[in-house]
């Protein structure tokens, strides 16, 4: 029986975490037999042979493109020999169930990209973050929707291989490539979810952008230049040039930070990233105090 998904894992230097995300996709209640393609970036190929297949096949292989998670994902885009593809990060992992629930999501034609709701575990316990099941591209300008985690994904592979496109590897240290993917699919269609937490988030681990602040800023910085529709919404323009001062505060860079807070207050008084970002420019707190206090409770900035 050929695969009906490929599960597609960028990988780097992360041998444990991996073999937990990998464990997850094998154990999925399915009828269909799957493809998980690791795509080992940066780092050399482990054919994981120690891991039991049954009747799934797993290939692992080396990112030939971009370095980076955009270009590892791509790579496994292109890889990929089933119809559907989902995408499942290698420090996460999916509650049995996962991909039954969500597969009838993409029978409907206009849906792009299909997700779950996710719980995330922390310092603080663990929180169950449930997104709508329907979501438009003005509910992605407004608001980013964390809920919507790309863990979750699930897609038709002639999409990220046509109308779609693959994941942005001009993306500054591919910092938001997961929105981006989104507010493209929302452009030419629409997203749907299954409003259970069947993706499982780990938080109670150090993450690679946890105080990578200049990545930060210039990721969301092209995603504002990116997207010309944040126009239309001044509250979601609002919130990522806060994020974008947070960042520039957090490096310690006081007349950026200043500019971007303004530039927020100016679309969205209430901003609250725009005042904090200030309070971290000006060594009141630390950037990464305020992102682990928010990671602790299940939030992100």
């Amino acid at each position: 029986m050929n695969p009906r998904v490929t599960v597609v894992i960028a990988t780097r230097d992360r041998p444990e975490l991996l073999r937990r995300a990998v464990r997850s996709v094998l154990a999925q209640d399915t009828a269909h037999p799957l493809e998980i393609v690791v795509v080992f970036d940066g780092c050399a190929v482990d054919p994981l042979a120690d891991l039991p297949r049954g009747r799934h096949l797993v290939r692992t292989i080396a990112n030939d493109r971009t370095p980076g998670l955009a270009g590892g994902r791509n790579t496994g885009i292109l890889a990929a020999e089933a119809p559907i593809i989902a995408f499942c990060d290698d420090d996460d992992e999916w509650a049995p169930g996962k991909l039954e629930a969500q597969l009838p999501l993409l029978e409907d034609p206009d849906v792009v990209i299909a997700a779950t709701g996710i719980r995330i575990l922390s310092a603080g316990g663990a929180h169950d973050r449930l997104p709508p099941e329907r979501v438009a591209l003005a509910d992605l300008l407004r608001s980013r929707i964390t809920e919507l985690h790309p863990s979750s994904f699930l897609l038709r592979t002639a999409d990220a291989r046509g109308g779609l496109g693959l994941v942005d590897e001009e993306l500054p240290a591919c910092y938001g490539e997961d929105y981006d993917l989104l507010l493209r699919a929302a452009k030419i269609g629409r997203i749907a979810a299954v409003a259970a937490p069947l993706t499982i988030i780990h938080w109670d681990r150090p993450s690679y952008f946890s105080e990578r602040w200049r990545g930060i800023a210039d990721g969301l910085s092209y995603l504002l230049d990116k997207h010309p529709e944040f126009a239309r919404s001044a509250r979601g323009r609002a919130r990522i040039e806060g994020q974008i001062a947070f960042a520039h505060g957090a490096l310690g860079a006081l007349a950026p930070a200043r500019r971007w807070a303004r530039a927020a207050i100016r679309h969205d008084l209430l901003q609250p990233r725009a005042y904090l970002a200030m309070c971290v420019g000006l060594h009141l707190v630390s950037g990464g105090r305020v992102v682990s206090a928010l990671n602790a409770r299940g939030r992100g900035m």
